[in-house]
């Protein structure tokens, strides 16, 4: 009876935990850093719906003897595929969720969702908005040039690069293909800036604008027919897919649940992507990415650049979509509002109000807010399409 006493003892936990000084100190740590993140998700209500799953997501993969994730089973030294039979036969709960992220079946099925809850008709209505889109892609390429600097490796300097597409599936896309290692991350980075734009943003919009330009008011968008609205989605899939087929899985999934939305015919496939499947996907997905984050390897060097590089790329990303912005503006002889290329990056539609509540600081009668739509709806094509052409060039 003492021998089975002991050995209960010995297979708890709270004895694997501190079997060894290191790693005591370091899971210990991770549970510091779960906290933070549970705060800041719950009382700060920092991208909730993601952070939430992805923290606890982290807690779980650092329990002790636990083992309900097995990151070995998907990350092979010589590059060989994951093994089906091993996990069948030896994997644990997130494990099987993981292959969903693995096999990248979650970003899509995010994006599915996003196009059915996104009105493209303020992109529709003004195409220009797509070179504001595009010029906000420039954090990207920053914090991609940024991390090679820094020591990372193709692979690696691509992935990180994404988080300045404020898109976190598409970071995650990326990152699962090109480097698996860094998913936790450089997914926790890319979501807590999400949450951030507000604070990181007006900073800078009101640094590189005048008040006057703040102040500028635009006119009212044209109204956008329906014929306009179904054609968007399957000519943007056809040329944007013909020219990057590597983006076919984001670019298709945002496009047909556009295709829902606008088609009127499907309303009840339209709510179900928009509701049921987005937040059945959010749970896997969440909870699959926080669970890459064990103390081995989440606790590094690597992880504090990553960090530093994901707020460079925000940052630079507000810069290139504002500064384009105002090229805008001087080439149209004052008819565009700078401000409304800081929501080029992907954050919809957070990125869109923050430019509507900079702009209405400096002109309280003026509304930016479906003039931003634009850009910022561009941006997540934008931001899809740096995500084919990274992994067009360094996954094959």
């Amino acid at each position: 009876m003492l021998e089975q006493i002991e050995s209960f003892l010995a297979g708890t936990g709270i004895a694997k935990l501190f079997g060894s000084p290191e790693a005591a100190i370091k899971t210990l740590i991770m549970y510091v850093i779960v906290a933070v993140l549970f705060y800041l998700a719950i009382v700060k209500k920092f991208e909730p719906l993601l952070l939430l799953p992805i923290t606890f997501g982290i807690l779980l993969a650092n329990l002790p003897g636990a083992g309900l994730i097995h990151m070995d089973f998907f990350i092979h030294s010589d590059g060989s595929p994951i093994d089906i039979v091993q996990i069948v036969q030896e994997g644990n709960l997130l494990d099987f969720l993981y292959l969903g992220v693995k096999l990248g079946i979650y970003p899509p099925l995010i994006f599915l969702g996003i196009g059915a809850m996104t009105d493209f008709s303020p992109l529709i209505s003004n195409p220009k908005s797509l070179f504001l889109g595009a010029a906000a892609q420039f954090g990207v390429f920053a914090a991609f040039t940024g991390a090679i600097l820094l020591g990372f490796n193709a692979l690696e300097a691509a992935s990180i690069g994404i988080i300045g597409g404020a898109d976190g599936p598409t970071a995650i896309f990326v990152t699962k293909t090109l480097a698996p290692a860094l998913l936790g991350p450089i997914a926790i980075a890319a979501y807590s800036y999400m949450a951030l734009v507000p604070f990181i943003q007006p900073p800078i919009m009101k640094l590189c604008t005048t008040k006057k330009e703040r102040a500028i008011e635009m006119k009212t968008l044209r109204t956008v027919s329906k014929t306009e609205q179904i054609l968007f989605p399957v000519i943007v899939t056809l040329v944007v897919c013909l020219l990057i087929p590597d983006c076919a899985p984001l670019i298709g999934m945002l496009m047909l649940g556009n295709l829902f939305r606008v088609s009127g015919v499907v309303d009840r496939i339209s709510k179900a992507a928009q509701n049921e499947l987005m937040n059945i996907v959010t749970i896997l997905l969440g909870v699959s990415v926080g669970a890459t984050a064990n103390a081995n390897t989440f606790l590094s060097a690597k992880t504090l650049y990553i960090v530093c590089l994901g707020l460079a790329a925000f940052a630079f990303a507000t810069l290139g979509g504002v500064l384009f912005g105002k090229l805008m503006c001087f080439l149209t002889h004052g008819k565009v509002n700078p401000l409304i290329g800081s929501a080029g990056v992907s954050a919809v539609p957070m990125a869109a109000r923050v430019a509507q509540k900079v702009g209405s600081q400096e002109n309280p009668t003026n509304f930016l807010l479906m003039h931003a739509m634009g850009p910022n709806v561009a941006g997540v094509i934008g931001s899809a399409v740096a995500a084919g052409v990274f992994i067009t060039l360094f996954s094959h």
